[in-house]
């Protein structure tokens, strides 16, 4: 099933793109209460595509037509919940790659910790097929800018001497997220105990380091 709504409403722009103002002026409080209304589906089990607008405005408390002059429909709206659940970019030490990453990956651990951010992420990766757009905006606003920042600690590691030279970051990158992706989205009922980012981190860099020789 397509994640298209299938109520009559005008065509709106591409995902991505902000939507023009149209009517009323927009409403914190009212789109708020929109978004939790979605959340709140997610977290009960409702599958995305099952998600009718009509459904959406009678858990929010609002008319359909206060949600259309919002959003397009459902696509624009679930890019929406999704900024919304996720939780901001730690801020990082700076000091060391190790310290850099650890703080990264315990973001993620807390991350898989979160129900709403878990749940939305597995519902989204549900819809993959049926909805290939809607993955595509995940992608673009949740997981192309954490990677981006996890490759700028990795290069900053490499470039004064933490990690060797030879090592394709990118691949690294992946190595690095790897545990903590298997365990929250492949085995969500997985352990993630307090000292996994560190454990994760500290195994991976024990091979990572350039080897000095005696000369």
């Amino acid at each position: 099933m397509s994640l298209a709504d299938t109520g009559p409403h005008q065509e709106g722009p591409a995902l991505g793109q902000e939507v023009p103002a149209r009517g009323r002026p927009r409403s914190e409080a009212v789109e708020r209460a929109v978004i939790e209304g979605v959340m709140k589906l997610i977290e009960d089990g409702v599958p995305l595509a099952e998600l009718s607008i009509e459904r959406i405005a009678r858990t929010a408390g609002v008319g359909k037509a206060t949600i259309y002059r919002r959003w397009s429909g459902k696509e624009q709206l679930f890019v929406d919940v999704m900024r919304a659940a996720e939780p901001p970019d730690p801020e990082l030490p700076g000091v060391s790659v190790r310290d850099d990453l650890v703080v990264l990956l315990e973001a993620l651990r807390l991350r898989g910790l979160a129900g709403r951010t878990s749940a939305i992420l597995h519902h989204v990766r549900a819809q993959m097929k049926s909805s290939p757009r809607l993955w595509d905006a995940y992608h673009a606003t949740v997981v192309a800018p954490r990677r981006r920042l996890g490759l700028e600690v990795l290069r900053r590691g490499q470039a004064n001497g933490e990690l060797r030279a030879d090592v394709d970051l990118d691949l690294l990158s992946d190595i690095v997220v790897g545990p903590l992706l298997v365990r929250t989205v492949l085995h969500p009922d997985a352990d993630l105990p307090d000292g996994l980012a560190e454990q994760v981190v500290d195994t991976l860099l024990e091979g990572l380091r350039p080897v000095h020789r005696p000369g």
